[in-house]
């Protein structure tokens, strides 16, 4: 589990990489401001969260069959549903994306609730 953490947080980073250097090149001139700042924003927590898998692939390597690897899922969920929404959103025009955004935002707060748990009782 813990490496299969540190391999997603890696490619989701190198991922976050990419998007951030195409929305800086690639959409700055085809984009609205305001759909600039949302592809960002998916970008920004998409790096967080890379980070979080990393911590994640950390505490499941320290204290196996914890919580841990219940963070690492919830991470991985909320930075396909939260990121990938806004990316799609942001690329689209589609406004109705933004609804599900939150569902990725609850992933991300369960994630960080399991890691904290996780390092609670261990």
């Amino acid at each position: 589990m813990d490496r299969l953490f540190f391999i997603i947080g890696a490619l989701s980073a190198f991922v976050g990489v990419a998007a951030g250097a195409f929305g800086a090149h690639g959409l700055k001139s085809r984009l609205g401001a305001d759909m600039l700042a949302v592809f960002e924003t998916g970008v920004r927590y998409q790096m967080y969260h890379a980070f979080a898998l990393f911590a994640a692939a950390w505490a499941a390597a320290r204290w196996p069959g914890s919580l841990a690897g219940a963070a690492g899922w919830l991470f991985l969920a909320g930075t396909i549903i939260f990121s990938g929404s806004l990316y799609a959103l942001s690329l689209t025009g589609q406004r109705w994306l933004g609804a599900i955004t939150p569902i990725g935002g609850l992933a991300f707060l369960a994630g960080w609730l399991c890691l904290a748990a996780a390092g609670w009782k261990n």
